[in-house]
């Protein structure tokens, strides 16, 4: 890593806040320096695109306009207005948070970075934010695009994947922050990362901070910031039952912590959990995998005896639907269900819901992509 002199961070802050001065992005939440309006605006853009962000962010702010309306937001209503941005504890805990501040706080925000990360949900790169756009703090809002940007322009190898890393770069751009601005100057940084200094094909070329880029003025700007790989996501297989009757389809709700915790979805049966069966000789195939048929008949066992259902499977045609989370690939392979009697849904977590009712349900994007191939 090199270190520059007072002289040159003078001259990058100056270079860098007349750029975005002129040039920088004109989003609905930089047009003032509200806590409520910053807040929203960087909890929805984490892993979500700016352009993609932009109507769910003004939908947002028509529902809950204030801090004190989204803490007392029905949590149906909220998740509809989440629906389709992902990562669903996001909501969640923008309005608990959102509850601290009216409960704990009597509706004032706390004004350093120290005390936003009391909030829930709030950690050092949203706190940093919201204190230097909101409350002119000069701290350091150190994201993807921040740890980029100072990895080219300083050459630090550090790699940006181990937690204690997040350490040297706060301490580097706590020196460098421009302290009578800090707010542009984060903000600053996150257009010159999805700009010139974008992860792919950046244009250092024609970069405003071209003379401040050590990495590209030393042909080696693809190899910074220095990343390890995350493991791949871990792949799990599910049934996906489509239980219709008349204009209904039987509905589970998800528990109400885990992945898409409190989602209404079609039954999901992890394909494990039936098979297991088959450890216990239950096939009359000498084979050691089951055929499709024996995995059907296991299921349709499995029903029965977890919650007294009496059915018979059809497989849906076409190919299985398959969603990537963080941590978990799944593939589903969606199943009719066809009812021998009226089942009893005493053992079951779930309703029945009537097709009308579901654009008033939020939804979470794979039941979305199991719908799109059933509902038509």
């Amino acid at each position: 890593m090199i270190e520059w002199s007072q002289d040159t961070i003078d001259a990058f802050r100056q270079t860098l806040l007349d750029w975005y001065d002129t040039h920088g992005r004109d989003l609905p939440w930089r047009r003032d320096h509200d806590p409520y309006h910053v807040w929203i605006s960087e909890i929805m853009l984490q892993q979500t695109q700016v352009n993609t962000v932009i109507p769910y962010y003004e939908r947002f702010m028509t529902w809950f306009p204030t801090v004190q309306e989204l803490a007392t937001a029905p949590e149906a209503r909220l998740m509809k207005a989440w629906e389709g941005l992902g990562y669903y504890s996001r909501a969640r805990n923008l309005q608990k948070a959102a509850r601290q501040i009216v409960a704990d706080y009597h509706g004032q925000w706390p004004q350093t970075a120290d005390g936003l990360r009391e909030l829930a949900g709030i950690g050092p790169y949203t706190a940093g934010a919201i204190a230097s756009i909101a409350f002119d703090q000069p701290v350091p809002a150190v994201d993807g695009n921040a740890f980029r940007v100072f990895a080219r322009l300083l050459k630090i190898d550090a790699d940006i994947a181990k937690p204690q890393t997040r350490q040297i770069f706060e301490q580097v751009i706590t020196r460098i922050i421009s302290p009578d601005r800090p707010g542009d100057f984060n903000q600053a940084i996150m257009d010159l990362g999805a700009s010139y200094m974008s992860a792919k094909n950046p244009d250092s070329e024609h970069s405003p901070v071209r003379q401040f880029n050590q990495a590209y003025l030393d042909g080696v700007e693809d190899q910074y910031p220095v990343k390890t790989k995350k493991p791949r996501p871990k792949p799990v297989a599910y049934f996906g039952l489509v239980m219709p009757d008349a204009n209904q389809y039987l509905m589970e709700k998800r528990p109400s912590n885990g992945l898409l915790a409190n989602f209404w979805t079609f039954p999901l049966v992890k394909q494990a959990d039936v098979l297991v069966a088959t450890d216990s000789g239950d096939t009359d195939s000498g084979d050691n995998e089951p055929t499709d048929s024996e995995i059907l008949e296991l299921l349709r066992q499995y029903l029965m005896t977890k919650y007294g259902f009496k059915v018979s499977l059809k497989p849906v045609q076409g190919r299985p639907v398959t969603h990537t989370f963080t941590h978990q690939k799944w593939t589903i392979t969606l199943l009719q269900v066809i009812w021998n009697e009226r089942p009893d849904l005493s053992y079951f977590p779930g309703e029945w819901l009537n097709v009308t009712k579901f654009d008033q349900i939020a939804w979470p994007k794979v039941q979305e992509k199991m719908w799109a191939r059933v509902g038509k």
